[in-house]
């Protein structure tokens, strides 16, 4: 449950930011006029991502056996894609998060309603439809009989409701960089887990092999049904018996992704080589300078 509330709160703490950049600006530009068509993009944009994830829902259950494991498989890892691709980009974009949106919206502010409108649920909208995405397979992979992981991430969007109006209150401030970086890790953790089990429906719809080629089964000693088993599946998807290429792609993925998630940003070669020139510039530019006062 706690994966699956970290997923409601991370995901739903981006769009609330996103919601509240938008309607703060305008209050305080004194373009109260404007509001509406931002709050019908922002309507649309949540109606949308709430139809596509009914849809992966209910769809499914309409295909067989083998057909439910490679469609949930398949959208399983691309959840995974975009939930990478995403903390990537939130954690090189938090601090200018802000700006950006100002701009987008003082572009919309001049072309008319219309523009507005497709601002706010694209601003939106690409939110919700990962997290549509991102909760159906997480869900899915740690459901365990009951409501228990759904209602995590209700939980946990709810909880990010309650913070995004607290920061446009101005009742709470935090380091958003930090915030979303270690938030960000402990998503790559779960997203590792959510890869692995996508993995597994695959190899059930045969798709892939290796069913039958078990890395351990420690279902003795950690039982699924258990309270601790049902935590390490709740929090890290955690499977008692994975197959070899279960545990093989889990640690491709998250070894190399969580080391490079976690580097210093700004860090690496392209940034040494940067400065590098920043100097030899400054230098030049310093020489002739001399040169001119020679």
């Amino acid at each position: 449950m706690f994966g699956n509330y970290l997923i409601g709160l991370r995901e739903g703490l981006e769009a609330s930011l996103v919601v509240c950049i938008l309607i703060a600006y305008l209050v305080k530009t004194d373009r109260r006029d404007a509001l509406k068509p931002i709050w019908i993009g922002i309507g649309v944009a949540v109606g949308l991502a709430l139809a596509f994830g009914a849809g992966l829902e209910f769809g499914s259950q309409e295909l067989t056996f083998e057909a439910q494991e490679l469609l949930g498989g398949s959208l399983s890892i691309l959840a995974v894609v975009l939930v990478t691709w995403m903390v990537f980009w939130m954690r090189r974009t938090a601090r200018h998060l802000k700006a950006e949106l100002h701009g987008r919206l003082d572009a919309a502010l001049q072309m008319g309603t219309g523009a507005l409108v497709a601002t706010a649920f694209l601003a939106v909208g690409r939110e919700g439809l990962e997290t549509a995405l991102f909760v159906w397979a997480s869900v899915r992979a740690s459901s365990d009989g009951t409501y228990a992981p759904l209602a995590g991430v209700v939980l946990g969007l709810l909880t990010a409701v309650f913070l995004g109006w607290l920061f446009y209150r101005g009742a709470l401030r935090i380091n958003l960089a930090k915030f979303f970086t270690w938030t960000g890790g402990m998503l790559v953790v779960v997203a590792a887990g959510v890869l692995a089990y996508g993995v597994h429906d695959l190899q059930e719809a045969r798709f892939l092999s290796g069913l039958a080629n078990k890395a351990f089964d420690v279902s003795a000693t950690i039982p699924p049904d258990s309270w601790y088993g049902t935590l390490l599946k709740g929090v890290f998807n955690f499977q008692p018996d994975p197959t070899v290429v279960q545990v093989t792609v889990w640690a491709l993925y998250l070894i190399p992704t969580l080391a490079i998630f976690l580097a210093p940003v700004g860090s690496g070669p392209s940034r040494r080589v940067e400065k590098q020139k920043a100097t030899e510039t400054d230098e030049k530019a310093e020489a002739n300078r001399a040169e001119a006062a020679g």
